[in-house]
């Protein structure tokens, strides 16, 4: 049957669609529309091609083919291969995770990490099951972790000197992250206040937050701040570390907030007005779903930017995963293997931030669609 007779065998209107042409579809349409669109296109590609053909196979060489998984010291890592020596990062591994938190006991920060994900569930996916039920157990969480991983009521203590490692950077990263947004819509919403008190007292907050470097806060919550507390009383110092980067971190988190703020239309302040609505439910309602809306690149941004800074904490000294590295360097039977460690480090962190921006992206994608439909 010909083509003719197949088109005329449909009613108007109902012909189906037909495929595009293979050139305008999958890879070989991407190729020539984003690599050899223009002379200067094909010129970049080439290079590019070029630079990764000199980098990649002695890169995965160094790191894989060549690398050695087991080893006793470095002399016999360099006797068995060129490559990497993998061989201490797998001997330190643990201490890279836990610390010093003591190994009978990390069964308790284990489940602690996987509880995190079960809390953080109903938070980012609204088709989470149960998340009615499941989001009083991620308001219960923060005391659920700080039991699991301080101790008592039943579990042995654990003292905070003892953290270290990953799960350092996980505690205050995720504490910072889960606090600063909230108090940051606070005080973005105080900003814009109508109330002088009020207002002068959150811009006085974010002004000095912004001007003043976390590492001086850091240097201020581990020697200065016992200053002005009583005679005998002992503040942790893991808590004065999360409190100031808390605190860090919504300074900054409020220009983001005040930022979203100010890109509403002010019709949508003057439709809440005209509802009869009462400021708390206009902002809750209205206001501030489409400001966090605008600001979700920002807030990710500055969780990711957070949680990088969680390594500043070397300074003041707490081990992190970068400080138990570079305490781990100091043995002579692995001295000399900086480049494992900093690229292993640089590997945690990279993953870690890579899916906040994806989750970002995600989220942008989807309150995009929910808008159009």
């Amino acid at each position: 049957m010909s083509d003719a007779t197949i088109s005329q065998s449909y009613e108007p209107g109902t012909h189906p669609d037909l495929p595009p042409p293979l050139l305008e579809r999958g890879l070989i349409f991407w190729v020539r529309k984003n690599l050899l669109s223009s002379w200067y296109n094909v010129t970049l590609t080439i290079l590019g091609v070029w630079f990764l053909w000199t980098i990649v196979p002695p890169l995965y060489d160094w790191m894989f083919a060549d690398a050695v998984v087991n080893a006793e010291d470095r002399t016999e890592c360099q006797s068995l291969g060129d490559g990497a020596c993998w061989a201490f990062i797998h001997e330190r591994f643990k201490i890279f995770i836990y610390g010093f938190y003591p190994e009978p006991e990390r069964w308790r920060a284990i489940l602690a990490f996987g509880l995190m994900f079960v809390a953080l569930g109903p938070l980012l996916f609204d088709n989470f099951p149960y998340r009615g039920k499941a989001m009083l157990f991620s308001l219960a969480y923060p005391f659920i972790a700080a039991w699991l991983l301080l101790g008592g009521l039943g579990l042995t203590p654990v003292g905070t000197d003892q953290f270290g490692g990953m799960l350092l950077n996980v505690i205050v990263g995720v504490t910072g992250i889960a606090f600063s947004l909230p108090i940051g819509i606070v005080l973005a919403l105080g900003r814009a206040s109508e109330l002088p008190a009020v207002r002068i007292i959150c811009v006085t907050f974010i002004e000095f937050i912004r001007g003043v470097p976390l590492i001086t806060l850091l240097f201020v919550a581990s020697t200065m701040l016992s200053y002005f507390l009583p005679p005998g009383t002992s503040f942790d110092l893991l808590m004065r570390v999360l409190i100031m980067v808390t605190l860090f971190a919504s300074g900054y988190m409020a220009e983001v907030v005040r930022g979203g703020l100010q890109a509403i239309p002010r019709g949508q302040f003057e439709a809440a007005d005209s509802m009869g609505l009462k400021y708390w439910q206009s902002m809750r309602r209205i206001v501030l779903p489409q400001a966090l809306k605008i600001s979700i690149p920002g807030i990710v941004n500055t969780f990711i930017g957070l949680f990088k800074d969680t390594t500043l904490v070397i300074v003041i000294g707490l081990l992190d995963m970068l400080g138990m590295g570079r305490a781990s360097l100091a043995d002579a039977k692995w001295a000399g293997l900086s480049s494992e460690v900093y690229i292993s480090i640089a590997v945690f962190f990279f993953i870690c931030c890579f899916s906040m921006s994806r989750y970002s992206l995600y989220l942008e994608s989807k309150l995009e669609t929910e808008h159009k439909s």
